[in-house]
């Protein structure tokens, strides 16, 4: 997957771009996008697994037998825990969440997929989230809207929507700190 994009220079880039190739040629694209998110979600909530994955102090052998221990039990597809292992291997498992998240990038990019990052200060319910995706989708230019919401009570109210490069920040917070900055200017 030839490319001039920036992120694809990166390290993550490159293995993302090769995982994805390599899922979509062996028509595994699905099972290891699962897999992967699986993988995230395990690093979101183990603490002592992000610690394994990114220290230089435990050796490629013990973080090749941590990882095919946990795909193996997690029941992975052996693309994936073939890479994995490969990254353990080459001592690059510290950068496994990057790669994850540039490979869900690339699969979403494929599908036709534009994905929201969305901020709120509590829970959106259907309606809202339903309401938000018709809005985002009119400024995707109609493409499917994949949204990832997290709650971040900090903000106050409103919304933080990021979109590829876009970011609308519509929070209290960030509306108060003009207001804040525009007060200061007055004196």
């Amino acid at each position: 997957m030839a490319t001039d994009e920036p992120i694809m220079a990166t390290v993550a880039g490159r293995y993302a771009s090769a995982l994805f190739e390599l899922a979509r040629d062996g028509r595994e694209l699905e099972a290891v996008e699962k897999d992967m998110a699986a993988f995230a979600a395990m690093m979101d909530s183990n603490p002592d697994l992000v610690r394994m994955v990114r220290s230089p102090v435990v050796t490629a052998g013990e973080q090749g037998n941590a990882v095919s221990a946990i795909a193996s039990a997690a029941g992975f597809a052996e693309l994936t825990r073939n890479f994995l292992n490969l990254l353990a291997k080459s001592r690059r498992l510290f950068v496994v969440g990057d790669i994850i998240k540039v490979f869900r990038q690339i699969t979403a990019r494929h599908r036709g997929e534009v994905t929201a990052e969305v901020v709120s200060s509590h829970p959106l319910n259907e309606t809202q989230r339903a309401q938000l995706e018709d809005a985002l989708k009119g400024t995707a230019g109609g493409r499917n809207i994949k949204m990832e919401t997290r709650v971040d009570p900090a903000i106050l109210g409103g919304l933080v929507v990021k979109m590829g490069s876009r970011m609308i920040d519509s929070s209290l917070r960030t509306k108060l700190n003009s207001l804040k900055t525009i007060m200061k200017e007055v004196r």
